[in-house]
């Protein structure tokens, strides 16, 4: 004859057991987040340049983010964007910089509200950056990389069109 099946849960045949083991992986859970030993240092964001996105100009952006706001105009950063933009919620950019050492790419819309659109940090990587930018009106888009301690620029004008009629 078979052995019987028992269709009863086993959770509900040892809450007991089941209670304690909850509890306990719960504690256990509870001591190690206390202990700062689940805290993810790679997720952490770092610190928020508030400052560099709230400014009102580019000069005081670019001060803000990176302590200087003395740039030289380099041929050896690439920025790739459309002349005319018919979309301007949506507008493809790319910066490429053939430099030593980048450790920073940020990409500003002088016209824009809040001229800082976008800030990349780097650590042994090619200094490579693309993104979707909102402009707020036709403007010069400035991407400011930080190379060896020292910042670089390239500039492109980039003409917003109302409703794609080129107006």
């Amino acid at each position: 004859m078979p052995d019987e099946i028992s269709l009863e849960d086993p959770v509900t045949q040892h809450p007991r057991r089941t209670f304690l083991k909850n509890s306990l992986a719960t504690a256990v859970l509870a001591a190690v987040g206390s202990a700062g030993l689940f805290r993810p240092n790679r997720a952490l964001a770092a610190e928020w340049p508030k400052d560099a996105f709230t400014a009102k100009k580019l000069e005081d952006a670019v001060q803000a983010l990176f302590g200087s706001a003395t740039m030289s105009p380099s041929a050896s950063i690439k920025l790739k964007a459309p002349a005319q933009a018919e979309n301007s919620a949506q507008v493809q950019i790319q910066v490429s910089a053939e430099l030593p050492n980048v450790e920073a790419i940020a990409v500003f819309v002088e016209k824009n509200p809040s001229p800082l659109v976008a800030h990349a940090s780097f650590s042994g990587a090619d200094g490579y950056f693309s993104a979707r930018m909102k402009m707020a009106q036709t403007s010069d888009v400035v991407a400011v990389v930080k190379s060896g301690g020292k910042l670089y620029s390239a500039r492109q004008n980039i003409k917003v069109t109302v409703g794609g009629c080129g107006g």
